[in-house]
């Protein structure tokens, strides 16, 4: 029994060993290559570029829009209030680490009164008790261990983990401002092509009502040119509910959703959408939201790994205390030679206490290195979401590049063919009109000229998608400040 109890600090001695031994160095695997799998689109942009890219569009329309967005919008008021809330508790998790304590203090009076013979002026009975007490108790952990130290670490971290979260938010908002104000766009641009199908099929019903009544056609022409009329005439309305649809839910993404939706500007042509700017793969670890987000949340669990390994350590507090009591009570006065008198005597003491405390979970190693091993798993689970996301960023950011530099070659590729299918229209419009060719010659020709303009618009508002894509997968529409967490060990 004896050589038993000897042996026990030293098996408590090697399991703390174990317990306390952490889960390792765990470093992420984010290399990324030197450049892009994709063609290099455009300039270099600075940092503060890449924060503001709409402004590289050079539409006021946008530029309003986003910056109303930012400001009111309801996703980024709650934004604001979020990092707020951030700072706060960050704030109050690094304090809980600091001393603790209060200043305390006590009144009391106590009235005592004879039951029995009257008191004389020698023994007096009764009168009254005062006791007043003021004391600072404070407590302070002793951080020889460095566990208030992880704890501080753990609120940073955390802290830049969430900011990155809403940071994200935010940059999403933009994206989505845009999305929306160029779909807008696109929706017009297609009301003003069917409006013009429209004035155009109005012309060739009128064509072939003329060349029926003068007995040089059928009059299943000018029918049929007025069913196709009847469509485009379909058509149009149903782009004008599409584009008060989309106009609304603009409103209400940038806060105003109840003003009219004239109050989104439109407009009935597109530019060329901006290239996408030249950028090299790493830099994603810098300006992606999600990216820095991931980063944060490991170094969080990190330290949260060490600290559970950590508690198997004992914890050593000092208890200062420190006050002052003051006391009265019922005395007697003498004035020579023979009078006496009650009175009251006061006196006032000042005390201090240092005490100190330790304490060592013995019976608790089990279930500490338990949650320690736990710790461990969850921060390896980290590390590998960590890596996932860097690996989901990279090809986020080439696959925008690829689809954009895919839409502007659509756009050069589909506006000749745009040109050419309208020079072929409108030849057998003439043909049709001079009686030189039939009906289905002239609507075959506008078909395919209204099928590449269709094309034309729909690519030329996905290279402007496209374009909001890639900014937005590059890690653009946020501020980024020397302030911003950075990465630490």
């Amino acid at each position: 029994m004896t050589r038993r109890l000897a042996t026990a600090p030293a098996v408590l001695a090697v399991v703390s060993l174990c317990a306390c031994a952490g889960p390792g160095p765990l470093e992420p695997k984010a290399g990324l290559p030197a450049r892009y799998d994709a063609p290099a689109l455009g300039p270099t942009l600075s940092a503060a570029q890449l924060d503001h890219w709409w402004l590289v569009f050079n539409d006021p329309a946008l530029n309003r829009l986003e910056s109303e967005a930012l400001a009111s919008a309801p996703d980024a008021r709650t934004a604001y209030e979020r990092l707020v809330e951030i700072g706060a508790v960050k704030r109050q998790s690094i304090a809980k680490t600091l001393p603790s304590g209060g200043i305390g203090g006590t009144v009391s009076k106590e009235h005592e009164f004879g039951v029995g013979p009257a008191p004389n002026s020698l023994f007096p009975i009764g009168g009254d008790f005062i006791t007043q007490t003021a004391s600072l108790n404070v407590s302070w952990e002793l951080d020889l261990f460095g566990r208030l130290a992880l704890q501080r670490k753990i609120a940073s971290a955390t802290a830049a983990a969430d900011r990155f979260n809403v940071e994200g938010a935010l940059a999403s908002l933009a994206a989505n401002v845009a999305s929306d104000y160029f779909q807008a766009t696109g929706l017009q641009i297609q009301i003003e092509d069917a409006q013009d199908t429209v004035r155009i099929d109005k012309g060739l019903t009128q064509i072939a009502q003329e060349k029926a009544d003068r007995g040089l056609g059928a009059l299943s022409d000018a029918d049929r040119v007025a069913g196709d009329e009847a469509q485009a005439e379909a058509r149009v309305a149903d782009l004008k509910a599409q584009l008060h649809t989309v106009r609304r839910q603009l409103l209400v993404l940038i806060g105003k959703g109840t003003d009219p939706v004239t109050e989104v500007p439109v407009s009935d042509k597109t530019d060329e959408a901006p290239a996408a700017p030249t950028a090299a793969p790493g830099e994603l670890l810098e300006r992606r939201p999600d990216v820095r987000e991931a980063e944060a949340r490991f170094r969080a669990q990190r330290f949260n790994a060490r600290l559970a390994h950590l508690a198997i350590f004992p914890t050593f507090t000092l208890q200062p205390n420190a006050g002052i009591t003051r006391t009265v009570t019922p005395s007697v006065g003498f004035i020579p030679p023979a009078t006496l008198f009650p009175e009251s005597l006061a006196s006032t003491i000042g005390f201090w206490t240092l005490a100190g405390g330790i304490s060592q979970p013995v019976l608790d190693i089990p279930r500490l290195m338990f949650a320690a091993h736990a710790e461990d798993a969850r921060t390896r689970e980290d590390l590998i979401a960590y890596e996932k996301t860097v690996q989901t960023a990279y090809g986020e950011a080439e696959n925008a590049l690829v689809s954009l530099d895919s839409a502007h070659r659509a756009v050069v590729v589909l506006t000749a063919g745009e040109a050419k299918a309208r020079f072929a229209y409108d030849a057998a419009e003439r043909r049709y009109s001079m009686g030189l060719d039939d009906l289905t010659s002239a609507l075959t020709a506008q078909q395919s000229w209204r099928a590449t303009r269709l094309a034309l618009t729909t690519e030329r508002v996905q290279s402007l998608e496209r374009a909001v894509d890639a900014y937005k997968a590059m890690g653009g529409g946020w501020t980024y400040t020397a302030t911003s967490p950075r990465r630490s060990s």
